[in-house]
């Protein structure tokens, strides 16, 4: 994956408000950036997930629960995902 790198400057008493080492800040912030995208509807859960350096899915399902974000899942999904369950069982 291609990566960009982006500084910004914090207020020295960033760690100490979200009461967060300095070392954790930059997953702090990837986290809080992908949730929030998604919360927009800018991004999707697996790019979401992408973002916030999730393991998968269902480990950024569980962050945005955290945060009290809602998943966007319609019977459309729910459709597809039953046909890639079908086709896997298949085999």
């Amino acid at each position: 994956m291609d990566s960009i790198k982006a500084t910004i400057d914090l207020p020295g008493t960033f760690p100490m408000l979200i009461k967060k080492e300095e070392a954790d800040i930059p997953s702090f912030i990837k986290q809080a950036l992908a949730v929030e995208l998604y919360r927009e509807g800018k991004i999707s859960l697996g790019k979401a997930a992408e973002l916030a350096g999730a393991r998968n899915k269902w480990e950024m399902l569980t962050l945005l629960s955290e945060h009290d974000v809602p998943i966007r899942y319609t019977a459309k999904d729910a459709k597809s995902d039953l046909e890639t369950l079908k086709k896997f069982l298949r085999k």
